[in-house]
């Protein structure tokens, strides 16, 4: 039987090491394709407190492993960010960050590298406790995320051939325990007009006022798309515009909107780009209809295109691997989780949404501080999740024993 206050005890007496640790690489700027020295240090850390096996895939993701079971359990952080935005909206120094007794700031201690330093102490713990089962925990560094959720695992299972039992995302959750989120897709409309001298537009045919009614008739359709009890409904915004013409003095020739699709159960992507194609300021407008594709190569080169459609995904609550969660929880903390699910999209787009590999979400810090200026984590949850890293596996072996 597992020693759940022992763990408790051991996430605390690592806490001045993981959060030393957190600061490291939160100073490390990473944006998606520029992650490579963020990942060298992380994989300093992970020789350090005794990690059996570390690679770096040709993507750049970088795997750790402990223990040499039969049941291989995987943990997932991607360890990419997004830019700072405004510097001006920040307090402090984003990549230099600040530390008081409760909190820790600094871009990427929320989304996601706070997950990844619990991960990488609840390996210590494994290892100082012995904890070791049949099975074996592979740690990975996920590298594109921000650019292209789910895109870093595909590869690691199509091309890498790993294909875990079960996943924890330590995206952000708070403490809680999340087990799927809606789906996304990345849509653009463009229209086309003829240019000509602005000073006479009678001559020429305005793209950007045949964008104007398709406008209207979205904001109307993002009313109508379907819920799901859990997971929420089906949404649509508008994200970006952008046009082409000749010079400011001429008529736009061309205009193109994006649309950020976040698709509930219930929806298929299909489905998603017939209600576009189907609005009748769309059809007269002979509007083009297409989903964007994401080519851009990782940090070592390597292209992987993607056609940016991202499945949603929703893990039963009575699920083995939900239940391993709920009973870790309970015996390290002695009270109930709260079950809930996020509200943005993550590497379980490819994880579950595209594979089917049961993905469960534990993580530190809070979905509201992810792509935020000031963004922080919380003392308090580095440690809860390195001690729920280091008993989930083990518990989860026990409880297959016990079915089978």
């Amino acid at each position: 039987m597992l020693d759940f206050q022992q763990i408790k005890n051991a996430a605390q007496l690592n806490q001045a090491d993981m959060f030393s640790f957190l600061r490291d690489i939160v100073a490390i700027p990473s944006e998606s394709g520029r992650e490579q020295q963020v990942v060298l240090r992380i994989k300093k850390e992970m020789e350090k407190v005794g990690f059996d096996r570390i690679e770096i895939d040709p993507m750049g993701n970088l795997l750790g492993f402990i223990g040499r079971g039969q049941r291989l359990i995987a943990m997932d952080a991607h360890i990419d960010t997004v830019g700072i935005g405004n510097p001006k909206a920040w307090s402090f120094d984003p990549y230099l960050g600040f530390e008081d007794d409760e909190v820790i700031g600094g871009r990427g201690t929320s989304d996601q590298k706070g997950g990844m330093a619990s991960m990488v102490y609840a390996g210590k713990i494994i290892k100082d406790l012995g904890l070791e089962d049949d099975y074996t925990l592979l740690v990975t560094g996920t590298v594109q995320e921000e650019d292209c959720d789910g895109l870093c695992w595909e590869y690691i299972i199509n091309e890498d051939g790993i294909k875990p039992e079960f996943v924890v995302s330590t995206e952000p959750t708070s403490c809680q325990i999340y087990r799927g989120h809606r789906g996304r897709m990345e849509i653009k409309i463009t229209t086309q007009g003829l240019s000509c001298h602005g000073s006479a537009p009678e001559r020429g045919d305005n793209a950007i006022y045949k964008i104007a009614p398709i406008l209207t008739d979205l904001q109307k359709l993002n009313t109508q798309l379907i819920e799901h009890p859990f997971l929420g409904k089906g949404t649509l915004t508008v994200s970006e515009i952008s046009s082409t013409s000749p010079s400011r003095c001429a008529v736009a020739d061309g205009c193109t909107i994006s649309i950020d699709r976040r698709l509930t159960i219930g929806e298929s992507w299909q489905e998603a780009l017939e209600q576009i194609r189907n609005l009748p300021s769309v059809i007269s407008m002979n509007a083009i209809i297409d989903i964007y594709d994401y080519t851009k190569p990782s940090y070592t080169g390597l292209r992987y295109p993607k056609e940016c459609y991202f499945p949603a995904w929703l893990l039963e609550e009575d699920h083995q691997v939900c239940q391993t969660l709920v009973e870790s929880y309970r015996s390290l903390f002695q009270q109930e989780p709260l079950i809930d699910k996020w509200t943005f999209s993550t590497n379980g787009v490819a994880i579950m949404g595209m594979h089917g590999i049961p993905c469960i979400g534990f993580g530190p810090g809070e979905e509201s501080e992810a792509h935020a200026p000031n963004e922080k984590t919380w003392k308090s949850h580095l440690i809860q999740c390195a001690a729920m890293y280091a008993a989930i596996p083990t518990l989860y072996v026990q409880a297959c024993a016990n079915k089978s």
